[in-house]
């Protein structure tokens, strides 16, 4: 079993809280974000992760995510591709078919890895997203028919699902990758229109680190949940 990691961001949003390091690898309590994402994956079996990098970057992605269960391959894109391209290049190195894993290296979810797997196969599609809600940035009014003022409800969760960056790749739809772009605007869409798309809920966390308020939400839950940490596997 092989996974890919998109891991090209420059983190610029991040600022000085990244400390001039590649998003995937600014640290979230004391560890890459990165090295929580290649741990989960060799717990579910994977073998093989093959990282999606800035050219230049190779080495120290290889680096800093080794020991974690998995071997740890970085590729750099000559120029930027996208998403969707940046994938592509990642899955030509792969050394196996069937499906892969695909995440994006900035985001850590609480999915059950070897559950998405599962439920993929079932579905029989050419590629699975793991979907996850979100909190209101705002508090919310609950109106009655006469609009008068029901209640209020602080940053409650809302009804609708939002693609989480976690996805389970067979090979039509790793062929149906753009060379540059982002396969959200291409290639998602266009399975969906011909039913081979589907949705895998994810109901525990899903932590975004884009700004310094995220990565301190981020880093602050990873401390407060220490059995999350990337466990190093005992070396014989």
């Amino acid at each position: 079993m092989e996974a890919l990691i998109l891991a090209g961001g420059k983190a610029e949003r991040l600022g000085d809280a990244a400390e001039g390091r590649p998003k995937p690898l600014v640290p979230v309590a004391g560890r890459p974000i990165a090295a929580y994402q290649v741990a989960r994956l060799a717990e579910a079996g994977v073998r093989r992760v093959i990282l999606s990098v800035a050219a230049g970057n190779e080495t120290v992605f290889e680096d800093e995510l080794s020991g974690l269960g998995a071997e740890v391959v970085a590729v750099g894109e000559p120029e930027p591709l996208g998403r969707g391209g940046g994938l592509r290049l990642a899955a030509q190195q792969r050394q196996a078919s069937g499906p892969v894993l695909a995440l994006n290296g900035d985001e850590l979810l609480g999915v059950d890895l070897t559950d998405l797997l599962e439920r993929h196969r079932q579905r029989g599609g050419a590629a699975t997203i793991v979907v996850s809600r979100v909190r209101s940035p705002f508090g919310v009014v609950e109106l009655a028919a006469d609009d008068a003022v029901a209640g209020f409800r602080e940053a409650p969760l809302l009804p609708e699902w939002v693609n989480s960056g976690v996805y389970v790749l067979d090979e039509e739809a790793l062929e149906r990758l753009p060379e540059r772009g982002d396969h959200e605007d291409t290639t998602f869409p266009e399975l969906a229109r011909e039913g081979k798309l589907f949705a895998y809920r994810n109901e525990s966390y899903w932590l975004t680190v884009n700004t310094p308020k995220q990565l301190r939400e981020a880093d602050e839950f990873m401390r407060g949940h220490p059995e999350l940490a990337p466990r190093v596997p005992e070396r014989a």
